[in-house]
Parts: structure tokens; sequence; C-alpha cells
């Protein structure tokens, strides 16, 4: 489909998508949210696409949701029964959690490139993909409590089992900003580079290097780990035992023990 505020580049594998409202920090409005999730669920249906890297266009990742959007909610939700707006005002938020939601659901890995603000709604869509790396200049912050409001997209849901419990709580209920240096300190993203020409190097080369392994096992490992990370270890266990009953005698396995042992690249088909 046709993307207005998105923008999607294929190199070998890995798709880098790009939201593309550099003019307004690429804060997110209606289309920017449709456009994400849309975006991400073509990803995951296109065997071509391996991994997925998400980055933001200008000067900013994404300033969070625009503050238009933010103040159209009421005449989008317009309705002379209280409890049909109230109706109107949950389906609303679950569709925006969805889209935050559709970089987990993505069976392919994603990693997020951040740099300049990632706030908000920002820090929300963040949160979703696998890991995160970040440029120096990248600034992280939990703001809607700056607005008087609960965060509801995932924050408040992820962003504890991330960093931990007690740093969660001290980062929502102060709205602070967090810099780079920081927040790979509390495991908020896994590597900080010099600028955003570093960061997008270093985030293609390890999407690169991740769409080399079998597709079909890189695929497994993320529905494996989210499975666990919501589970049991028993029942982590258990759906494992289950998975690989059914995925591992593949023909990438024969495939990855022949290149091995000889030293060459192994090479999978999508």
């Amino acid at each position: 489909m046709p993307f207005r505020a998105i923008h999607i580049e294929r190199r070998d594998g890995v798709a880098i998508v790009s939201l593309n409202r550099p003019d307004k920090a690429n804060a997110l409005d209606d289309t920017l949210w449709q456009e994400l999730r849309a975006a991400m669920e073509a990803c995951d249906e296109s065997p071509d696409v391996r991994v997925v890297v998400l980055a933001g266009e200008g000067r900013h990742f994404c300033a969070g949701i625009d503050l238009g959007m933010l103040m159209g909610v009421q005449a989008a939700i317009q309705d002379d029964c209280e409890a049909r707006k109230r109706e109107k005002l949950r389906r609303l938020i679950i569709e925006l959690q969805a889209t935050a939601s559709s970089l987990e659901r993505c069976g392919k890995p994603v990693i997020a490139a951040i740099h300049g603000a990632c706030v908000g709604g920002g820090l929300d869509i963040a949160l979703a993909a696998d890991f995160r790396f970040a440029a120096q200049d990248a600034v992280f912050s939990v703001r809607e409590l700056d607005l008087a409001m609960v965060a509801d997209i995932g924050t408040l849901q992820r962003l504890p089992r991330i960093v931990g419990e007690g740093v969660a709580r001290e980062l929502v209920l102060t709205a602070r900003d967090v810099g780079a240096i920081e927040a790979q300190e509390i495991g908020l993203v896994n590597r900080v580079y010099p600028d955003v020409s570093a960061l997008r190097v270093a985030a293609l080369s390890c999407a690169q290097q991740i769409a080399a392994r079998s597709p079909l096992a890189v695929r497994g490992c993320k529905q494996v780990l989210n499975f666990s990370r919501d589970h049991s270890v028993a029942d982590g266990l258990e759906y494992v035992a289950t998975w690989n009953a059914a995925m591992l005698l593949s023909e990438d396995l024969p495939q990855a023990a022949m290149a091995m042992a000889s030293g060459t690249p192994p090479r999978f088909r999508d």
C-alpha cells in the first residue's frame, strides 16, 4: 500500500521502516498511527523481510502523540449517550494499543534505532520492539503525567519488564528526561552510538547479522521468548518442546550443520 507518513526501504532481507513526519518531529497523528500498524503487518506478511529496523526521519525518533489528534478526541467520540461515548473512547485506546503491539506481534525481530526525542507515544512504540539502540543525543521520557494522563498505550506494562519495577515507577511518576547513557545503564537501550549515522550503520549491521540466520528459527525464537516472558518457566519449557517438535526437523538444520562444518555461510530460503 502507498504510505504518506511512513517510508520503507528494503536491503537484503531487512526492512527499514521510518516514521516520516520530520517537520512535526514524527509526532503520531491518526495517519501515522494507522500506517505504522499497516507497515508492521506488511513486513510480517512479506516472506522476503526477515528483520525490521524502526527509525525516525529528521531530528527526532518520535515526539509522542500529535496534540492536534489528542485535542480531536472529544469530537471523534461524541455521542448523546454517555455510555456509548465512553465505549468509543475505549475502542480508540485499544486501536492505538494495537499499533504499538504490532511490533511485538510481528513475527520478525524489530530493532528500534532511536535518536533525538523518544517520548510519550514514541516510547510506547520503542518499548514494543525486540530491543533498542540509541544515538548519544537520544532522550527518553514518559510524558503522560505532564498532560494529566495515565499512559495507556503500553509503557506501564512493558517498561517495568525492561528496566525493573522501581526504576520504571520513578520514570513514570517523575516524567523526567533520561539521556542515552543512563538509558543504557538501566537497560532501556542495549547500545549507544556517537551519532545518527553510526546508529543507523550499527542497527542495519545487527539486522543483517540476524537476517543471515534461519528465518524459521529466528521467528521461532521471537515467538518462544514472547510466550516465556508472559508465562511460568514450566509453561515456557512445555511450549518450546511443542514448538520444536513441530519445527526442529526443517531443511535449515542440515544446511546449518553443513555450513558450520565447511566454514561457509549458510543460505536459507525465506
